[in-house]
């Protein structure tokens, strides 16, 4: 066809023990959003790393329609002066550097072999512009701007550069509703200007929102290519897991299955605990087989409050008590000896210890707990990280095998194998599934529920009100880094999470 921008064909790549891409094709059209599918391990990352030079490719052909010869680019330097460009969830520019330097870093216009620094600023500010940032400095450095914001700068280099092929890769992961559809104007103007756009994201709403074609891949393989409009949700998840389901609906009630828990004598007794600066003092009973989940807005200190609890952040302000048992929890590894585990928010920052092995990073907690004096024997490492890699089926060529290589959602899967290996009593789940796959998902909404029903007590945090409803008992609202309410499984309906986050409570009170 002639207006086809961009097609690989035939393309593999296969890396020790793992075939990440086999016989792939796909197929980019001028002025389109296209939506690459798939759960995490299906091959899209890896797809868009041999397009962009991150890796070799070794089998197949690429193709772009304003060359008359194959395409290889050997980095993504090579691949933007070829016309591809990347914006990724996490934001690749130099924090230190201005607004400006970003947008034309390598590109710098010069005068009399100096910096046009008047120049890069006025070009800069009319690209910005274009794109109704007329607000942003762009003389002020990068970190002091929103992840919003850098992305958009992002956008702005691309632009600049004349991208004929934009690659948007998890691109609203950190972002809130406003700045999410700001993106999608900017997509669509974009697409409106003739710029192909590949489109990756886990969420299903935002793919039938903006894109108009869906191509859809598992276990390195293509599963299909199809018009957004002709392609139902249901169709489409169950193409992405490789399994039949009669509705979405389907998920939620497989996953519904409430535990039935007494109340007795609390696990967790949190009393006008707090940490000043980050979360206001609050006082919190859970109980063993209990849920809870914690819901508020970015910024209303749900994080913060499980992180006092956790003791990552020591709290300054009253007291807590395990199974009635006054305790100070002034560190992590305290929190860890009264049989606690925390997977935090940021897996690549907190969780994931890059170098080390899948084998070692699931051990580690447990001998942390137990002290270098007594150190596991090998024998032991490998029959616990064999048992939680089989139960949380973790897709792993070997436990020996490098955390780094996995996907992401197996690199989650790693994280809470490190923490049920120590087989705590109260576990902290911070978005635990986010980012990564329907198919995962579900999977972890369900081990929780089956962790609750074996009396596990369970802290659940995400952004995500649907997966709240159908896998919390009870949930603790914050605003402004105030706990302001709880609701009851009956009361948690999405207009009463609504209104209790944006403060209709507060409203009824006050007034």
């Amino acid at each position: 066809m002639s207006n086809e921008l961009l097609t690989m064909r035939h393309i593999s790549k296969s890396f020790p023990g793992v075939v990440a891409l086999n016989n792939v094709d796909f197929t980019l059209r001028s002025g389109e959003i296209h939506a690459l599918m798939g759960e995490n391990g299906a091959g899209k990352s890896t797809l868009i790393k041999v397009l962009t030079g991150v890796e070799e490719l070794e089998e197949g052909e690429i193709r772009v329609s304003w060359l008359d010869h194959p395409l290889i680019n050997h980095s993504p330097q090579e691949a933007q002066l070829n016309g591809i460009s990347t914006v990724y969830q996490e934001v690749n520019l130099c924090p230190n550097l201005s607004v400006a330097e970003n947008i034309f870093i390598g590109r710098e216009p010069k005068k009399r072999g100096m910096i046009d620094w008047k120049a890069m600023n006025d070009n800069s500010r009319k690209i910005l512009r274009s794109l109704n940032l007329s607000q942003v400095d762009v003389t002020k450095s990068l970190e002091h701007y929103s992840i919003a914001i850098q992305q958009m700068v992002a956008i702005a280099r691309a632009i600049d550069i004349e991208s004929k092929i934009l690659i948007f890769d998890e691109p609203t992961s950190s972002l809130e509703e406003q700045e999410t559809e700001k993106l999608f104007q900017i997509m669509n103007q974009l697409k409106e200007k003739g710029v192909g756009i590949i489109f990756i994201t886990h969420f299903l709403e935002q793919v039938y929102e903006v894109s108009d074609r869906i191509t859809v891949l598992r276990n390195g393989e293509l599963v299909g290519e199809s018009l957004t409009k002709d392609l139902p949700r249901v169709q489409l998840v169950a193409k992405m897991l490789g399994k039949e389901f009669n509705d979405l609906a389907a998920i939620k009630k497989e996953t519904k299955e409430k535990v039935n828990h007494t109340k007795g004598v609390p696990l967790i007794d949190a009393r006008n605990l707090g940490h000043r600066g980050t979360i206001k003092p609050f006082s919190l009973q859970i109980y063993p087989g209990e849920v809870v989940g914690l819901a508020g807005l970015l910024g209303s200190g749900r994080s913060e409050l499980a992180r006092t609890i956790y003791g990552a952040d020591k709290p300054d302000s009253g007291e807590l008590f395990v199974n009635t048992k006054k305790v100070k929890i002034n560190a992590p590894i305290d929190a860890m000896k009264e049989r606690m585990g925390y997977l935090p928010e940021d897996r690549k920052e907190e969780g994931v210890i890059s170098d080390l092995s899948v084998k070692e990073n699931i051990f580690i907690a447990l001998q942390a707990r137990k002290g270098m004096l007594k150190p596991l024997s090998n024998k032991e490492q490998t029959q616990l990280a064999e048992k939680y890699i089989k139960l949380l089926n973790i897709k792993v060529a070997n436990i020996d095998s490098p955390i780094k290589q996995l996907s992401g959602g197996n690199q989650q899967k790693v994280i809470l194998a490190r923490w049920l290996s120590t087989q705590p009593d109260f576990l902290i789940l911070d978005e635990p599934t986010r980012g990564i796959d329907v198919g995962t998902k579900t999977e972890i909404q369900k081990l929780v529920l089956n962790l609750a029903e074996e009396g596990m007590a369970i802290m659940f945090i995400s952004s995500e009100i649907d997966e709240m409803i159908r896998t919390v008992s009870r949930m603790i609202v914050l605003r402004d880094r105030e706990k302001v309410g709880e609701l009851s499984e009956e009361e948690m309906t999405q207009d009463h999470i609504m209104a209790a986050i944006a403060g209709g409570e507060r409203d009824e009170e006050d007034a």
